[in-house]
């Protein structure tokens, strides 16, 4: 009697024999070729942008020996807290690995816009982990429900709380949105560093808390993500309160649905919050704000009315 291994083995033998002499030596060198490809590509493109972007741009001094009008190399290593022989041979092509964190680092330094970044990532065959970066869960359709929800403040998000889409009653509900950039546009990130957004929670202290350990309960399914481990070292060097919290060790899955806001515009508002998860649990979902007073939603009406006047 054979084992499951043995099994095995012989398919794997079989299916090998099965291909044509020289084939998979092909293939391989096909590879090697395109990755070869990509990586000059990604080279001129990073020196480009490096020639491009000045050091008035990102605070440094200019100097009077300075051959070039951009930023050199040591520079751009420098603010991406990276090596300079690494960078270097980035830009040489180097058949070198790159991780998101650093391809991320490099996208601020540079000053990429959203295009410039996702071509970027694309080049050094990495997936972007950034908020907003790749929303293909949000349809054409819903955000046509999330318009037809206002004034009831809607949004999409996904278990890391990256906001992915969001109505106009929303995108002034906590603070001024749409002035975000999109990589910064998270609930979590937003709750421990935005001044606007922490002023408009009546129960700060306890919002912040709670956020944190439904972060850490989320995060459980998720410690080898590249995205998640981002966002928790931006949370943890930003926000010192956000530190002081993580040491808690909390953990919660569910919370109030009742929630109070203070709106910079309007003033109090009370509401309660509803999930609708637009795929499997913990995906995606739609989370919205009804008004549980006929103040609360006159209020939130004339929040919508100022977000149709800004356009």
């Amino acid at each position: 009697m054979t084992s499951m291994a043995q099994e095995t083995a012989a398919r794997k033998t079989a299916v090998r024999d099965a291909v044509p002499p020289g084939a998979q030596q092909a293939d391989e060198a096909r590879g090697a070729k395109e990755s070869e490809i990509r990586r000059h590509e990604l080279a001129a493109f990073l020196r480009h942008r490096r020639e491009h972007v000045t050091p008035e741009q990102v605070g440094l001094p200019r100097g009077r020996r300075r051959r070039t009008p951009g930023l050199r190399r040591e520079e751009v290593a420098q603010l991406s807290a990276v090596g300079v022989t690494w960078y270097t041979w980035l830009e040489q092509a180097r058949d070198i690995q790159v991780s998101v964190q650093v391809l991320d680092a490099l996208a601020r330094t540079l000053m990429l816009d959203g295009s410039e970044r996702a071509h970027l990532f694309n080049l050094a065959g990495a997936v972007d982990p950034a908020p907003g970066a790749h929303c293909a869960s949000v349809t054409d359709a819903q955000r046509a429900l999330l318009r037809q929800l206002d004034p009831i403040p809607a949004s999409i998000q996904n278990s890391r709380y990256d906001i992915l889409a969001h109505n106009r009653t929303y995108g002034l509900l906590f603070c001024d949105l749409d002035a975000i950039p999109p990589e910064d546009r998270n609930c979590m990130l937003l709750c421990f560093t935005n001044e606007d957004w922490q002023s408009s929670l009546v129960r700060l202290e306890e919002t912040m808390r709670v956020m944190a350990a439904k972060f850490r309960a989320s995060m459980a399914g998720h410690l080898a993500e590249p995205a998640w481990k981002m966002l928790l070292s931006r949370l943890r060097t930003e926000s010192p309160e956000f530190r002081r919290i993580w040491e808690r060790h909390e953990v919660v899955t569910s919370s109030s649905k009742r929630k109070q806001f203070t709106n910079a515009h309007v003033g109090l508002l009370t509401v309660d919050s509803t999930d609708l998860w637009l795929g499997p649990h913990n995906g995606p979902r739609m989370l919205t704000f009804a008004p549980v007073d006929t103040e609360s939603r006159e209020r939130l009406e004339k929040l919508h009315a100022i977000a149709l006047e800004r356009g």
